[in-house]
């Protein structure tokens, strides 16, 4: 049984006294729930030490919003994977829609830094998803599956076991519009048929796969009840700590759902 995972990107929101207080709401409210769920907080860089203080032995664990993929170097403004550890993260998130339609990232870059996360012994989570008008041109497998493999490639089925994939539809984040849980497990069981082909089964199984795009608590238990959505990547219901741990509730109660 795959166990489910929720992550909270706050993207370039807070400062710190604002940071360091959600971050002690969630772990003061989470009751437990880190024993049958994964939970971690995504902060902006420079919150990331002070937030991994607050939420210290309360089982949440910290994540980065990006990295990059050199281990040191005159690459001024840019963080290494190693600095990340040194301030208490687990995860780091690659590929998210931000950086690739805001930033402008391409597949290459991104499967860089996630090969570095992975030999860096921090664990990724590989973004994918649509925009609008590629859904509209029923073009979504054949996005996902080129971002997939491109961020995936010179990954081993034995590091898989450290990779999470989050599915993005770039339509529904921050603008209120859900995928259903329909077309949440259609494209979440395509990726998992994916991974099948390209690492076997087991493999293809034992994968995490997020659903992010205007999480809310009112739609999470819907959402997690699909059989192949394992866990949500949550953005800006992640700022208010009710919010949030309404998310974690309906997540956990639906966590019979998953294979």
């Amino acid at each position: 049984m795959r166990r489910p995972f929720v992550a909270g990107n706050w993207k370039m929101n807070t400062d710190l006294n604002s940071a360091v207080a959600l971050a002690r709401a969630v772990s003061d409210g989470v009751n437990g729930l880190t024993r049958s769920m994964t939970i971690a907080v995504c902060p902006p860089f420079v919150y990331l030490k002070a937030v991994a203080d607050a939420v210290k032995g309360s089982g949440v664990a910290v994540g980065a919003q990006d990295v990059y993929f050199q281990p040191n170097g005159a690459f001024t403004g840019e963080i290494s994977v190693a600095m990340l550890k040194d301030v208490g993260c687990t995860y780091v998130i690659c590929g998210h829609s931000d950086r690739r339609h805001v930033i402008g990232e391409q597949d290459d870059l991104i499967n860089k830094k996630l090969l570095a996360v992975l030999a860096g012994g921090l664990r990724p989570i590989l973004c994918v998803g649509e925009l609008l008008e590629q859904r509209d041109a029923n073009q979504t497998e054949s996005v996902v599956e080129g971002q997939l493999r491109s961020g995936l490639k010179g990954v081993s089925a034995g590091q898989m076991g450290s990779v999470t994939i989050a599915y993005e539809p770039v339509w529904a984040i921050g603008t209120g519009r859900t995928a259903t849980p329909q077309q949440a497990q259609e494209v979440h069981r395509f990726i998992r048929d994916l991974l099948e082909d390209m690492y076997g089964q087991q493999v293809a199984q034992a994968t995490i796969i997020q659903y992010g795009g205007s999480v809310k608590a009112s739609n999470a238990a819907d959402l997690m009840a699909q059989p192949d959505v394992d866990g949500l990547l949550v953005g800006g219901a992640s700022l208010k700590a009710d919010e949030f741990l309404g998310i974690l509730k309906a997540s956990a109660g639906s966590a019979d759902g998953l294979a």
